[in-house]
């Protein structure tokens, strides 16, 4: 008898856990950090609404 045939484990393609490097254009570390600083503007514009009980655009002058 004859054993069967081991080939060598095949490596799995795992994702790189090493963080995205900045890059020039429209790339997904962009739109991340597009996203967050959108999030961070709307959490600002809140608390200026509820501290000085006017909205944005009051604030602004232009109401």
């Amino acid at each position: 008898m004859s054993s069967p045939e081991t080939s060598p484990p095949e490596e799995e393609t795992a994702q790189s856990t090493e963080p995205e490097q900045p890059a020039f254009g429209w790339t997904l570390y962009a739109e991340q950090m597009n996203g967050r600083f959108a999030m961070i503007g709307l959490v600002i514009l809140l608390l200026l609404n509820f501290i000085t009980g006017q909205d944005f655009w009051t604030w602004l002058g232009l109401r």
